[in-house]
Formats: structure tokens, sequence, C-alpha cells
């Protein structure tokens, strides 16, 4: 009985519920478009921003020898602290000599984590992505220059009363301090210098504003008290400034979009409501209680929000797409969780916007009988 009515209520309401559907149709092809751009937008920037390179450094107290820090520690807490999307590259440096007894700075790392964080190295040759690989090394191009090196060749360093010997896998250019440098994997530099599970600092690439990233460094100084995380705040606060900014936009516009299809769907329930007093009071007469009258009306509104929802959540693909390509010039994806939660918001519109039908419930029997 419940779905005959249910079912006879929409087809005879179908002017009116048109009218609703195409509001909440709407209202969802919007709210799903841009929280798809939101979404796609912040990560795409997020992908722009690692050009520029680490946003925090956390390097160890002291001077000279005794600027070292645990890598153990220091990358266990940087793991749990840290948020998810968070690149860390740790760092090693020494001053070692060629055969010829030249000084050369030698940095030790994780290359296939330093090669993400700066993304504007151009490496002439093989860049190296394997971290147990202590045998090769990449070279600035101006260290190959003095040295005559070229991918291939040979290079003795020494350190104390240790050496090493590598084999040039690649020629970085870099514009600054890189070009006079020689990179090799973090364990070779510590086993040459015998700095075993010891470096001077971590380099990292953290997402989100420009609170989260402070509130991540003071974590990272309350945990390792032998060390200092600094935000680069030129890096952070552009970033976080600018991912703050969109967030706000695209959160305010749903509010304002969320509120005309409210208000739409309000008017339409009030209409509908007026029309169905004589449905109502016979339905009264007939022994029906109020709950359960007021339980259909809302099943037929939570439908409607829901399939605006979906529909909504189709048009707003095309609506991303679209926008993607004429108004910011890249391919937006559109995301499937937006889907549940475009469908959660437009049922909640189409429900709030069912107050009117409240009124159904002073409808008096007797009344409507009598044709008053």
């Amino acid at each position: 009985m419940f779905g005959r009515l249910f079912w006879q209520l929409i087809r005879g309401n179908r002017g009116r519920l048109a009218v609703a559907l195409v509001a909440i149709v709407g209202g969802g092809a919007v709210i799903s478009a841009m929280f798809n751009m939101e979404i796609d937008v912040r990560r795409k920037l997020t992908q722009e921003f690692r050009s520029l390179g680490a946003n925090v450094v956390l390097s160890a107290h002291g001077a000279g020898d005794q600027a070292l820090m645990n890598e153990s520690a220091a990358d266990g807490f940087v793991n749990r602290l840290g948020p998810q999307g968070t690149i860390s590259s740790p760092y090693l440096y020494l001053v070692a000599r060629t055969r010829a007894n030249q000084p050369v700075v030698l940095a030790g790392t994780w290359l296939d984590r330093a090669s993400a964080i700066t993304p504007w190295w151009q490496i002439q040759g093989e860049a190296i992505s394997a971290r147990d690989d202590v045998t090769r090394c990449l070279v600035g191009k101006n260290v190959a220059r003095q040295f005559a090196l070229t991918p291939g060749s040979e290079i003795e360093l020494r350190y104390a009363d240790k050496s090493a010997h590598f084999t040039v896998s690649g020629i970085i250019t870099a514009g600054d301090d890189e070009d006079d440098q020689v990179f090799t994997n973090l364990a070779a530099v510590q086993n040459l210098s015998g700095l075993v599970d010891r470096i001077q600092m971590i380099q990292l690439r953290v997402p989100g504003s420009v609170v989260g990233i402070q509130s991540f460094a003071s974590q990272l100084n309350t945990a390792l008290p032998d060390a200092d995380a600094r935000p680069i705040r030129q890096i952070s606060e552009t970033e976080g400034s600018l991912l703050s900014r969109i967030q706000l936009l695209m959160i305010t516009m749903a509010l304002l979009i969320l509120v005309l299809t409210g208000l739409c769907v309000l008017a339409t329930m009030a209409a509908l409501a007026m029309e169905r007093r004589a449905d109502v009071g016979l339905m009264k007469a007939l022994g029906g209680s109020i709950g359960r009258i007021v339980r259909l009306f809302l099943a037929e509104v939570a439908v409607l929000g829901a399939l605006g929802g979906v529909l909504g959540y189709l048009f707003g693909v095309a609506l991303t797409l679209w926008a993607g390509k004429r108004v910011f010039g890249v391919m937006i994806s559109p995301r499937l969780e937006v889907l549940p939660l475009t469908i959660v918001l437009m049922v909640g519109v189409a429900l709030a916007g069912a107050l009117p039908l409240r009124l159904l419930g002073k409808v008096k029997p007797a009344v409507i009988l009598r044709g008053e």
C-alpha cells in the first residue's frame, strides 16, 4: 500500500516535482563540479609547487662534526608526524679529496627522493633511482668541467684514511650550489666517513596550509630536541595562502548554491503542500496516521533528492571537463568520491526544503470533506 500511494503521489504531481528536480539537479551539477575542481586543482597546484623545492628544512644543532642527528629516529618522526604526501630526503656532506688531493664537496642523500624535491635538476646521462646503488654518482657541471668527467668516467674520492671509487652516472645542471658538488647515495657517504646512521639535515616537501606546515615543524622540534625544523616561509606561505583561498572560494560558492537550491525547493514544496490538502484530509478520514502520511511525503522528497544528486553529479562531470578545458586550460579529472557527497547534500537540501509539508499535519478531515 505504501508503494502504491508513493507512486500515485509522484504521478499526480509530476509538474511541481519536475520543477524541484530541475533545481536539485542544477544545484548538484554545480556543487559536484566545484568539488571536482577543488580536489583536482589542489592536487595540480601541489605538484606545481613541488618545482619550487623543499618548504621545510630539519637540521641538526651544533657546528662541524657535532651537527649530526640520528637518521633512523629523524626519519621515523617525519613519517609518523608528516601529513600524507610528505617527501623527505636526508643529507650528509663531506669535503672529500680526489686522487690529485683537490677538495670537492661530496653529498650523500636518497637520490630517488632528492630528484623529487629538486625537479629543476637537468641530468645529462642516467639518473640513479636505487638507494642501494653505492658505486655510482652524479656530479655537478662545474665539477665535471674541472676534472674532465663525463658519464661513464671513474672518480676516486678520499676522506680521512678511507677511499671510495665511483662511476659517473650523469652530469647535473642546476644553476646553484649543486653544480659544485658530487652526489651519491647516503649509505656510500656514511660508509666513507664512518658516520653510520648519521645525517646533518633533511629537506622536506610538506603539503598543506601555512598553519599545518608550521604545526608539523613545531611537532618535529618537540620530538627532536637536538634538531631544528624551519619552514621556508616564502614557499610555504605562498602555497598555503593560495590553497586556502581556493578552498574558501569553493566552500563559499557551494554554500550559496545550496541555499539557493533549498529556497527553490522550499517554494515548490510550499505550493505542493497547498495542493495536497485534499489528499491528506482524505487519508486522515480513512484512518491514516499523520506520522505515516509525513513519512510518505518525506520518502518522496528523499528519492527526489537522491535522483537529483545522481543526475547532478553526471551533469557536474560534463561541467568539470568543460570548465577545466575552457577556463583553466588543463584536464581536470572527475572524482568518484564526489558522487556520495553530492547525493547526501542534495537529499539534505531536499529535506530542508520540505519543511512546508509540516503544514499538512494541521489539515482537518471534516473541513476538507465539507469542501472548504
